[in-house]
């Protein structure tokens, strides 16, 4: 699966005003690695490289760091960019602008700073359920600064969609739910919202065994002239991980490069992206290209668990493959090199190591930038082996940490065996024909080896640090050399092959089989491998008994919960599994089973080792020298342990393997024929452990050994084996029949015929003419079949059988239909052919074609051992063996299934819409039905036109069919057309594979009498008591819900639609919710086939899933009837019934098939998440009604620039059925210049609703009304429709009588009897007695059934051209009136509500504790020139200004100003309405619908530079904080508390005046407190304020009282003397009062010592 990166991000433009630099201001970008992006490629289950698109919808950001910003979106894939459109001064933007796929943008000049980044591995995406995120909050982070926190929020929707899957939009939440934040983020479950930034290490060692990358010419001419030999690769290492990418350095013309550098990423954790893209790459001056790639799931190496770790690989090696190894300078396999599909071949191994630190983002030593780092790591001790095989250091003396560090190297044996090659594809022709088997490089003859001089050159030269490494070099001579008893043998001998038939070879390998053997050193990390084969086991037993549960399920519950329990038990299953097993209950086994299920595939994952050394085993089968096909074995399969729980699966077995073309050859039509079909047997392990390595063969061997002598030839394996033991048998292939095959011919059906292979035999079984259920009831016998080995191991473990299926043409050859595999039951000589074993049971086989099933085949197969008796001692068969000329042998009897007899009744009621055959119309079309060689005709339509229904309903037949229902065959549908001069051409056809549905069975007589005559319905009297409790409510609140009261007058449609959605924002008292399906109403009534079914007619090819034709596509027309089988004899109780007509059948009481006028009435509500059709990211959606030969286009009333468009319109349209029943809704948009554009279309059939039990003419009401917005519609009153069921359904009643009950069936219903009409007059009425018993109809005996109530339904809306993804859905509803009946009423005003005209005024009185931003020239003073600003959101161009309070030096402003803001609002759905045109181009105005916010900011003015921003507040009028009553009360908590605190809405309150904050962000991102606003919010509606007008500002009317600002306000060039004396009264007040006292003390001190001696003489003296 190939990593594309998908960013989305959000960049800010800067503003012309001057900013600072904590005015946050630009890029948000959103990256996500995406399965692909429009045309890339990627990689599915199997290996499929699919076509994938991505759609994002940026909906609105919120709580973006920094306020006054102007932010855009900007969605990055790769390098493809797309923007939305740009929002002024905002931090809480509302886009709602929709992107598929993404493509290239204009290169708009976008300077900014960038705000928070989003990633996301769209692999997980497309993991969520419907592949989607839906209305999820992204969380945006600064990669350049991880010691920030959450820079805001991004809402969205993003999806992936693939070829063939179908994106549904899920049904809308309330918008309450949306807007919590929390609960919504756009995280896969499990993950944490808060995460921490980690740094990933990715260390880079070494490679081993990279492969040649250039021509040898030049290398060549160097080493004539220089003599230097050098290796034809300079390789790197690319690391990718998150959108970033990260490369070592190149080395230089080396097949063994040491790097030893890491790659460092820093990223949140845990990441959102799982996997990690490692890529060797070979530099090149023109273009770099993949040696290989290796994906590394981080899921893998950690654990979340509480006794979990974070991501840590290694050192470990990392094996990794691509194509061959033979280099071309057009590689038609380099896909394989970059990761996409299944490599072929090995390519190199990498030493790696992953380690993740998380980050402490407070420590002041951290590198806030996540930019990718590369570094150099100090090299890793490793063990080596050198050419005297003893283990040692390549670069340290101490053995155990070396040996710990990649694992000790040791000797490892390979050996296989090649027991049968058959099936071998003559396309290969008749050349000889060898198999090679390797591992890593070693048994790679042909391109494995990389420069065997060089190795053994420095060998020589004692280089032992710089040595050629071993596990990269073909052992052949240089093994030799140091190991002489043994010489790796990796290639068969060439053989010539035989024809087998037409289409396959075989080798005649017979009793000598080839062998091969391989010698290989690894670093011995098995433990890993065992560990892995362990949870295999447990995953496989666990697979089978799930299996064999839900097959039992249906059986009996009891022996499930056995079954299931005792698996649970098991000890290998661990404490979780036990836990399971004590929730096991008798009626939770199916729930439990989930849980068991969810169980196998964590174990699956665990199995799956990311740390093996040891690389896959490769088969390849060479003609000519060349590579043809290839199977590729993983190598714990084979591995051996001397423990049976720890040894692979396969290993010491002998295994059916199939050789495939490699890469894309591998797939399509040539990729499902086999090239070879190998019994080989594999066993790996480590040389010293080979003395078992035969064990697991076929006994009766002897061993044929190399012709070499030496000193240990006893212990050198065989070259092949002889086979001196064989047994005799008998193949029989009991091949019944086969049903829902793959449809090869341009007809719509194939001819088949049946190929069964076994061992170097084949037969065909006869081919059997257009259909798709072929019964071929033939045996095949398969005489002197050879298989070498004990009989006792034949028996347990038989070879398998291959069956394929074909399609015979005229021309050509045959057409692969699919293949399955089947095993057979044996039989040996000395065993009784008797039960319980024989004879065997007719079995069910899936057939497959590539990896989509193409049918089943139902057969059996035996296999019977010939004694010494020869033939006769078998079990006789039926008629004459010679099967060449003789009749064809059918099916024994104790094989056939038990036959019984069956009658089956077919309704024909019509065809619909049958397309051309062969350019002409159909005009006099036939049903034939055929059953088990049985069948029926319908009768003719003369004239298909006119009237397409049949005039014989009801025909049957007898038919013989198993009393086994399992094995039922299928019924085939055809229809084809009469035409002249006797000729009958194909229509279509159709095949019921089960019949299972159409059984009849008895009406159970008990049921009759569940309810008995006493029982009550008092559903109405509750709702009555509900409606009382409300009204008593209503009464205790008092004031405000007393004017509520008068609202009942203006209740509408809508009132009754919001309040059925629970997003009701208005009082409704009386209003009758009616049901709202988020779904189409078919699927909630079983497409209303209660007892009409339509069945699709195809014709033409089937499409495979490499190509793009769908099934859809086939489809032909439609016949519409229905089957009912049953055993015969049949009770004779029906048929005495009273009414029984025996001309129809088990189908009576359906109504006439004759045509009939219809009065369709087509309501449209809205549609929602259209998709875009502009280049502007909107739509222009208008609807367009067909049916039959009638349109209805309201094209005039298209909605300008919306993809939630609210239509609300009704249309009538008289139609005949069956001739017209088909109704297509389609949403067109409307185009300026050229045709209109097809966004999406549904399509209805009109007929199944009109003839269903459910009666879906016109929906049932939970009230009857007379009059108002709840008026029933239906011409028939209750009582009349009441009647009328129970007169069809042969039921007593209805019988009204006294209190207000009627009696039905048995049953008594209770409700009101008096209405009120249009004049308040109340009458009496058995309407309301009426609809009680319809709303419970279901609840009726034997006829009852859920009528379908007044409702809205959701639909998709699909386009042709783009199969399988919504374009949107359509809310809509369809009422039907038969023209023969009353004319219904006039339709229902369901017409958008107009938006109610509204004015908020909002006087701002002071503020307080603003801050000051200004410092006086003279004085140093700080002060602030203070202004405010207000808007409503979404009108930004009607700002506001007060005037400015001029040198405030407190912060403390005084204005009384008002701002007078008139918008149009909608009350139900909380939003303001804006209509204007989007720019001067513009067509016409567009309509946006936002949420109604009140933005407040607080500015200093400047007179020579920007004014400077100071904080703001924006308030949700509809819940926003109630205002502090004083401004000391007045705090940040406000903000920061808001979701705790009570809030009020303006719409209910009316008015509100307080104190609330101004918050701006520090330099930390904290946000701080500002200023305080002391302001009133007035809101009143249109004819209000008209009555009662106001100027702006201070202006007339009603004016405001000029501020009582302080003289300081004045300009200082204005009045300089009033400055001066406020400045210096204000400032130096106390000082000079303090100066003065001083003074006045002074003088007074002074004046008293220059009096006191006089004083004191005078005293002194007497005078």
């Amino acid at each position: 699966m190939p990593l594309y990166c998908c960013t989305v991000g959000l960049s800010v433009q800067l503003c012309i005003i001057n900013l600072y630099v904590h005015n946050y201001a630009s890029l948000f970008s959103l990256p996500s690695w995406l399965f692909a992006c429009s045309d890339c490629h990627t990689e599915f289950i199997h290996h499929n490289i699919n076509e994938n698109t991505t759609h994002i919808t940026v909906i609105e950001a919120r709580q973006l760091i920094g306020l006054n910003m102007d932010p855009v979106v900007c969605v990055e894939i790769g390098d493809d960019k797309k923007y939305t459109s740009m929002k002024e001064s905002t931090n809480c933007p509302y886009y709602n602008e929709f992107h598929i796929s993404v493509i290239h943008s204009k290169n708009l000049l976008r300077s900014g700073t960038l705000v928070g980044t989003f990633k996301m591995d769209v692999g997980t995406v497309y993991s969520q359920p419907e592949h989607q995120f839906y209305h999820k909050w992204a969380i945006l982070s600064d990669p350049d600064d991880i010691t920030a926190g959450c820079k805001g929020y991004i809402k969205c929707d993003i999806a992936v969609v693939g070829k063939g899957d179908n994106i549904k939009t899920p049904h809308k939440a309330n918008e309450t739910d949306e807007d919590d934040i929390e609960g919504n983020l756009l995280l896969p479950e499990g993950i944490p919202a808060e995460r921490q930034w980690a740094r990933f290490y990715v260390k880079i060692y070494r490679a081993e065994g990279l492969p040649k990358m250039n021509t040898s010419i030049m290398a060549n001419v160097k080493k004539a002239f220089i003599g230097e030999n050098r290796d034809l690769v300079d390789p790197y290492v690319q690391v990718q991980f998150a959108g970033q990418k990260g490369k070592t350095s190149v080395q230089k013309s080396s097949y063994e490069p040491i790097w030893n550098e890491q790659v460092i990423f820093t990223e949140l954790f845990p990441p959102l992206c799982k996997r990690l893209k490692v890529q060797i790459r070979d530099s090149d001056k023109v273009n770099d290209v993949a040696i290989g790639t290796h994906f590394i799931d981080l899921r893998k190496i950690s654990n979340d668990g509480d006794k979990g770790f974070l991501p840590t690989l290694g050192p470990a090696w990392v094996n990794m493959y691509g194509s061959t190894r033979q280099y071309t300078l057009m590689d038609e396999h380099q896909d394989l090199n970059e990761g996409l599909g299944e490599g072929v071949s090995f390519r190199a191994r990498l030493l790696v190591s992953i380690a993740v630190e998380i980050l402490d983002t407070t420590s002041p030593e951290i590198i806030s930038s996540t930019e990718v780092q590369v570094e150099s790591v100090s090299n890793i001790s490793e063990v080596r082996r050198p050419a005297n095989g003893l283990i040692q250091a390549a670069e340290s003396s101490n053995t155990d940490s070396i040996i710990s560090a990649t694992g000790k190297i040791d000797e490892f044996f390979l050996f296989g065996s090649f027991l049968e090659a058959t099936m071998i594809d003559r396309k290969i022709g008749d050349k000889p024909i060898s198999f090679e088997i390797t591992i890593g490089n070693y048994g790679n003859q042909i391109d494995g080896v990389s420069k065997p001089s060089l190795s053994k050159k420095k060998k020589k030269d004692g280089e032992s640090e710089e040595e050629e490494s071993e596990l990269i070099q073909n052992s052949s001579e240089d093994e030799a050399d140091e190991d002489s008893d043994l010489v790796s043998v990796s290639s068969t001998p060439l053989m010539k092959p035989v024809i087998t038939d037409r289409n396959y070879f075989h080798l005649p390998y017979f009793e000598k089989k080839p062998c091969v053997y391989i010698k290989s050193w690894w670093q011995d990390q098995r433990r890993r491998l065992y560990n892995s084969n362990m949870m295999d086991k447990i995953a496989d037993k666990l697979v089978n008994t799930c299996l064999f549960i839900d097959l039992c399920i249906r059986c009996s519950a009891l022996l499930v919960y056995h079954l299931l329990s005792s698996l649970l038990l098991q000890d290998s299953m661990g404490q979780q599994a036990k836990q399971i097993r004590t929730q096991v209950k008798k009626n939770t086994v199916k729930d439990k089973l989930k849980l068991v299920q969810n169980f196998l595939q964590r174990l699956r994952f665990l199995a799956d080792e990311p740390q093996h050394s040891i690389p896959d085993v490769f088969i390849w089968m060479m003609s000519n020298n060349k590579r043809i096909a290839y199977a590729r074995v993983p190598s714990k399969d084979i591995l051996y342990s001397i423990v049976d729980e720890e040894t692979g699966k396969d290993c010491g077995k002998v295994k059916a393997v199939f050789l495939k073309l490699p890469g894309k050859k591998g797939f399509g039509h040539a990729g499902w024929t086999v090239q070879a079909k190998l019994e080989l047997y594999l066993w790996l392990g480590l040389n010293k452990q080979r003395k078992d390595f035969l064990t697991g063969l076929p006994n009766g061997f002897e061993e044929l050994k190399a012709t070499k002598t030496g000193p240990g030839l006893q212990s050198v394996p065989p070259v092949s084996l002889v086979y001196n033991m064989k047994q005799v048998f008998q193949l029989r292939a009991h091949m019944y029949q086969a049903r829902s095959l793959f449809a090869a011919d341009s007809s719509g059906l194939s001819d088949p015929f049946a190929r069964v292979f076994f061992s170097t035999h084949s037969q065909v079984t006869e081919v059997l003419s257009e259909t798709l259920c072929p019964t071929w009831d033939q045996l095949l016998v398969f005489d002197d079949v050879e298989l070498f080995g004990e009989a006792s191991e034949l028996r347990d473990d038989p070879p398998i059988i291959v069956v394929e299926i074909y399609d015979q043409d005229t021309v050509g050859k045959a057409e692969f239909i699919g293949r399955t595999f089947a095993k057979p039951t044996i039989k040996m000589c000395d065993e009784h052919y008797g039960p319980p074993r024989f004879p065997p049971q007719l079995e069910y086989y899936q057939i497959y074609r590539g990896n989509c099933t193409a049918g089943e085949l139902l057969a059996a197969f035996e296999l019977l051992q010939i004694g010494q008796g020869g033939r006769a001692d078998l079990p006789p068969l039926e008629g004459p063996t010679d099967s060449e000329r003789g009749p064809i042998l059918p099916v024994p009897l104790g094989i056939r299934p038990v036959l019984s007899r069956y009658r089956i009744e077919v309704l024909f009621w019509g065809l619909r819409d049958l397309k051309r055959i062969n350019l002409a119309q159909v005009d006099r079309p036939r049903v034939d039905i055929e059953c088990a060689g049985r069948g029926v005709q319908s009768a003719l339509i003369q004239n298909y036109k006119k009237n397409p229904n049949f005039s014989t309903l009801v025909k049957w037949f007898e038919v013989d069919l198993p009393e086994n229902e399992l094995l039922h065959p299928p019924l085939n549908i055809r229809v084809v057309d009469c035409r002249a001069f006797g000729r009958y051409i194909l229509v279509g056809s159709h095949a019921v594979s089960s019949l299972r549905r159409f059984i009849y069975s008895t009406p159970d007589k008990n049921s009759n009498n569940w309810a008995t005559a006493g029982t009550e319905n008092h559903f109405l009297q509750q709702t009555e008591e509900e409606n009382d409790k409300k009204k008593k409510k209503k009464k205790k609140k008092g004031g405000v819900e007393e004017e509520d009261e008068t609202d009942e007058r203006v209740l509408d449609w809508w009132s009754k639609y919001f309040a059925s959605i629970e997003t009701l924002k208005e009082v409704c008292l009386v209003c009758c919710p009616m049901q709202v399906y988020n779904k189409e109403l078919e699927t909630e009534y079983g497409n209303f086939e209660d007892w009409l079914h339509t069945f699709n007619l195809y014709r033409g090819k089937a499409g495979d899933d490499d190509e793009h034709a769908l099934d859809d596509d086939r489809i032909v027309g439609r016949f519409k009837g229905s089957l009912c089988m049953y055993k015969l004899p049949l009770s004779e109780e029906i048929t005495r019934e009273a009414g029984f007509d025996p001309n129809m059948g088990m189908f009576q009481s359906i109504p006439h098939n004759d045509p009939i006028n219809v009065l369709v009435r087509v309501y449209v509500v809205r549609a929602t998440e259209l998709h875009p059709a502009d280049i502007n990211g909107k739509a222009d959606p208008y609807i367009v009604i067909k049916l039959g030969k009638s349109e209805v286009k309201d094209k005039e009333n298209y909605i300008s620039k919306q993809l939630n468009p609210v239509f609300g319109k009704s249309f009538d349209i008289e139609a005949t059925f069956p001739m017209e029943s088909m109704l297509t809704v389609s949403v067109y948009d409307w185009d300026l210049v050229g045709t209109d554009d097809l966004i999406g279309e549904t399509k209805i059939d009109l007929e199944n609703r009109f003839y269903s039990k459910f009666r879906v003419t016109c929906g049932i009401s939970s009230n009857y009304s007379l009059h108002g917005y709840n008026v029933w519609r239906d011409p028939m009153k209750p009582s009349q429709i009441l009647a009328k069921l129970c007169k069809e359904g042969k039921i007593d009643g209805p019988h009204y009588g006294p209190g207000g009950k009627v009696k039905v069936a048995n049953r008594i219903f209770t409700g009101p009897t008096e209405i009120e009409d249009e004049n308040g007059i109340t009458k009496q009425t058995e309407e309301h007695l009426a609809l009680a018993v319809l709303n419970h109809w279901e609840e009726i005996p034997r006829v009852g059934c859920k009528l379908v109530p007044e409702h809205v339904e959701t639909r998709p809306l699909l386009n042709p051209d783009k199969p399988g993804i919504e374009q949107g859905r359509i809310e809509m509803w369809v009422d039907m009136f038969p023209m023969d009946m009353p004319a219904p009423g006039p339709a229902i005003d369901i017409s958008p509500r107009k938006p109610k005209r509204y004015e908020l005024r909002v006087i701002i009185w002071n503020t307080d504790e603003v801050i000051l931003e200004d410092d006086d020239y003279f004085t140093g003073e700080k002060s602030s020139d203070i202004f405010v600003r207000g808007w409503l959101k979404g009108q930004q161009e009607d700002k506001q200004d007060t005037d400015v309070h001029y040198h405030s030096l407190t912060g403390e402003g005084n204005f009384n100003w008002r701002f007078v803001f008139p918008f149009d609002y909608l009350m139900a759905e909380e939003k303001i309405v804006i209509s204007k045109k989007e720019s001067m181009f513009s067509w016409d105005e567009t309509e946006y619908k936002i949420p109604p916010r009140l933005t407040l900011q607080v500015w200093d003015a400047d007179h020579f530079s920007a004014d400077d921003f100071l904080g703001a507040i924006e308030l949700d009028l509809n819940r926003f904080p109630r205002g502090a009553k004083t401004a000391k009360q007045c705090s940040i908590d406000m903000i920061r508390n808001e979701q705790e605190l009570p809030t009020i809405s303006i719409f209910k309150q009316k008015r509100v005046k307080g104190w609330w904050p101004f918050v701006a962000r520090d330099e930390n991102d904290e946000m701080e407190l500002t200023g305080k606003v002391e302001a009133e919010l007035h809101l009143l509606t249109a004819e209000e304020a008209e009555k009662s007008p106001v100027g702006l500002g201070r202006n007339e009317p009603d004016p405001l009282e000029k501020p009582n600002r302080p003289d300081t306000t004045f300009l200082w060039f204005l009045s300089p003397l009033k400055a001066i004396r406020y400045l210096v009264c204000n400032r130096y007040k106390w000082l000079i009062i303090k100066i003065v006292l001083a003074l006045l003390l002074l003088i007074m001190l002074g004046l008293f010592l220059y009096s006191m001696p006089g004083y004191l003489v005078k005293k002194l003296l007497g005078a």
